[in-house]
């Protein structure tokens, strides 16, 4: 039975939040964002869009409370609990052609109107309610990237446009899939075009377009990628991202931690430095088990304890001297 949010106070109540605190957040919403950016894998940046604390608690417990109870299609790949770029990329492994579009700026473009009325729809709560809850959900008239609420509204959003595109794909024999903005296509045999005719039919009933730029149809034997994951023969990760953590390895051997540090001017700390090298070993194991791979993560957890020890004895010695 789906929760119905008709009064103001079963919405209070559920959230645990006065209608004080809500209606005050609401109409100072801008107040409530901080702007980030963080760097991008092809070497820009992304832009967020951060809640501060209390709008962000409120935003948990909607995303909790009544987001996370609504349906998600199982075309969508992302932000549910057990997807991951790995379970999105297997769904096209050993298929001959791979079609991909993207969505342009998707999160821009999700307006107040859209989330009013295909995410809080009339069915389940009060106008009142409606609106109230977009606002606190939005921020500069679009979706945030950087809130809580944000990726569960893009997965609800687009239910019914991923439920029809999946089945209008399984009639024709191609696997679909989608990642947050990242449409994938495969097949042994498809037609790029009458994919794209009706993707795009389909996403201007939501004042959504693709994007040109990032369109890509692989076929052969080329490399294929999906989210990041060669999907050739079997999943893994690309060569050449393997490479790298070998070299380091190598590097971290010959020269020692903090000469290679130096070498390749990283200014990061030692335990930063070690960290991210271990959640990369951690990622490659995570789409391919590998002997080599096992042994470093053995290896960097090793130096990374250590770290770890020598900061527990300094700080140790630093309490004995004040002392």
């Amino acid at each position: 039975m789906k929760h119905t949010y008709f009064e103001l106070k079963t919405l209070e109540k559920d959230l645990g939040v006065s209608a004080k605190v809500l209606y005050t957040l609401s109409n100072q919403i801008n107040r409530h964002y901080r702007s980030v950016e963080i760097p991008k894998s092809d070497g820009g940046t992304r832009k967020l869009s951060v809640p501060d604390p209390l709008l962000k608690s409120v935003q948990r417990k909607i995303n909790e409370v009544i987001l996370s109870r609504m349906d998600v299609s199982s075309y969508a790949r992302a932000y549910s609990y057990g997807d991951s770029p790995l379970k999105n990329a297997s769904s096209h492994v050993n298929k001959k052609e791979i079609f991909k579009l993207d969505i342009r700026k998707f999160f821009d473009h999700v307006t107040y109107p859209l989330i009013k009325e295909r995410v809080f729809t009339a069915d389940r709560f009060s106008e009142s309610n409606r609106i109230l809850l977009s606002l606190l959900c939005m921020y500069d008239e679009s979706l945030p990237q950087g809130a809580p609420t944000s990726p569960s509204i893009s997965n609800i959003l687009l239910y019914e446009f991923d439920e029809e595109l999946g089945i209008w794909c399984k009639e024709r024999d191609v696997s679909y899939t989608r990642y947050c903005d990242d449409m994938t296509f495969s097949a042994n045999s498809l037609t790029p075009e009458e994919i794209e005719h009706k993707v795009s039919s389909m996403l201007k009933q939501y004042g959504l377009f693709i994007n040109q730029k990032k369109k890509q149809y692989i076929r052969g034997s080329r490399r294929k990628k999906v989210t990041g994951i060669v999907v050739n023969e079997k999943p893994n990760t690309p060569v050449e991202y393997r490479k790298k953590i070998r070299q380091e390895i190598f590097f971290i051997n010959k020269y020692g931690l903090k000469d290679h540090m130096e070498r390749i001017k990283c200014t990061d700390s030692q335990g930063s430095y070690l960290s991210s090298l271990l959640g990369r070993i951690s990622y490659v194991l995570s789409i391919n088990q590998s002997e080599e791979f096992e042994k470093y993560r053995e290896q960097i957890s090793t130096l990374l304890k250590e770290q770890d020890d020598m900061r527990i004895i300094q700080k140790s010695e630093e309490t004995r001297r004040l002392l």
